[in-house]
């Protein structure tokens, strides 16, 4: 049992082996945790794929009738039940009342987005005239740049992880260019250290004492889609915000993943989409944040007529009457059937709190964890045994529901063959599988199935790459 894994996390797992008078990895353990989890109904709220249903199932491996394995909830979220009767409403207003349907309805289109804005900023941990639900998350950032990203002669640079997500990569280097300056000198990248697969704290904050005077803005990710690492953003924040920088995060992979505390840590501003793990299809309606303490004096560079005032907005007079903080960053009004989604997922957090499925993801991401290092781990006395390596990191305090998998195997055939089995995960080159066990839907049973079908894939893979 000693893998380097949380204490607690070990003798929970004994303690509900002897308990029931099984191994630790047993599948009865799974099966008592599902017993007892008190989350467990939301995944009725859901619709799970059956295994036949996914194009890549081989059904002479596996029983087409099951639940798929779904762990990619960091890249897609799962469809709630409510979202085709929602979808299904708002196109039955426009066919019955057409116009009306902007201030009648079960979702007038004039406000709709406002109305749910406020399950939002629960998730996130905001107040509600924080956050604005508009756009898509890189049209977000480029706004949110464009009023906090004021670069001076000795103030000009913008921190961020080197494999930051690609959107946001871009999003900077263009946003340095249309200032006139140059990505080379004015985008600062961090790296983890030499033989090192994530960024220590103490790294970046170091790099921030000694460089923050010359950073106007520090951009980071919440979680970092690659390698699953959560940061220290109220340290982050803090550190960045005594050297004079403004702190923004891109939270798409920690918003209904982890818990945000955006307001009482004073970050100063936050964007994210909603179709991972906050489930409200792909390209849904995103999300942005600009904390109150900005609301009179942060301004939209670009300004539409959905940042009017609501109660004069359809005045016309062409005089801005503009909306305090984030919400005067609004363009254009927001599509219906994009709302109608993001509705239907926030009604289920707003179901439970983000404390208590932290509290379950824990434990779930914890227990893929001690089963992958009991069968996985390297072993010198099999050094041709194939072996998979968490590039994760192991505290769970840095970390979300995600864990990167690398393999001592081609990684390409083990995730076709996993995908023949019915799990859906997903590979992102050049060597690491993402796998996500979500706690609003995911159980203890699905991680159990999922180490049995890595051990196939593993075992097939092997084959294949000694015939080749």
């Amino acid at each position: 049992l000693n893998f380097n894994l949380p204490l607690e996390l070990v003798e929970t797992v004994k303690r509900v082996s002897d308990s029931l008078g099984c191994s630790p990895t047993s599948a009865e353990v799974a099966a008592y945790f599902d017993k007892h989890d008190k989350l467990r109904h939301f995944r009725e709220e859901f619709l799970v794929p059956k295994i036949t249903e996914l194009p890549p199932s081989d059904l002479s491996l596996v029983n087409g009738a099951k639940d798929c394995i779904y762990f990619s909830g960091n890249s897609l979220g799962l469809q709630p039940k409510n979202v085709k009767k929602y979808l299904e409403e708002e196109l039955d207003t426009w066919a019955k009342i057409a116009i009306h349907g902007h201030t009648m309805g079960a979702r007038p289109w004039a406000w709709a987005e406002n109305n749910i804005e406020e399950l939002m900023a629960k998730v996130v941990g905001a107040k509600t005239e924080e956050v604005a639900l508009m756009n898509g998350l890189t049209v977000n950032l480029h706004l949110l740049l464009l009023s906090f990203y004021k670069p001076t002669k000795t103030r000009h640079k913008i921190l961020l992880e080197d494999k930051a997500f690609p959107s946001d990569h871009y999003a900077v280097e263009s946003q340095i260019r249309l200032r006139g300056l140059d990505p080379k000198d004015s985008m600062l990248l961090l790296s983890p250290k030499p033989g090192e697969e994530t960024l220590k704290t103490e790294d970046i904050l170091e790099v921030i004492e000694k460089q923050g005077d010359s950073i106007a803005v520090v951009m980071f990710s919440g979680v970092q889609y690659y390698t699953g690492q959560l940061f220290d953003m109220a340290c982050i924040t803090e550190a960045g915000q005594r050297k004079g920088c403004y702190v923004g995060f891109d939270c798409a992979h920690a918003a209904g993943n982890v818990e945000l505390e955006l307001h009482d840590w004073g970050v100063d501003f936050a964007c994210w989409c909603s179709y991972k793990y906050i489930n409200s299809g792909a390209g849904g309606l995103a999300g942005a944040f600009i904390h109150e303490k900005h609301k009179h004096t942060i301004k939209p560079t670009l300004m539409g007529w959905w940042g009017h005032d609501l109660k004069s907005r359809f005045q016309m007079t062409n005089v801005m009457e503009l909306q305090p903080g984030v919400s005067g960053f609004r363009l254009s009004n927001q599509p219906i059937l994009l709302v109608c989604p993001l509705q239907a997922s926030l009604e289920v957090f707003n179901m439970t709190t983000m404390q208590a499925l932290r509290k379950k993801s824990l434990l779930l991401t914890g227990y893929l964890e001690y089963l992958i290092k009991h069968y996985y781990t390297k072993d010198p006395a099999q050094p041709h045994k194939p072996h998979v390596h968490i590039i994760t990191p192991s505290d769970p305090q840095q970390r979300g529901c995600q864990l990167s998998l690398s393999f001592s195997v081609p990684i390409k055939r083990v995730f076709e063959e996993l995908e023949k089995r019915g799990v859906a995960c997903d590979m992102r080159e050049p060597t690491v599988l993402r796998v996500a066990p979500v706690p609003m839907y995911n159980s203890f049973s699905d991680v159990h199935r999922f180490i049995r079908a890595l051990g196939e894939a593993l075992a097939a893979s092997k084959q294949d790459w000694e015939r080749n």
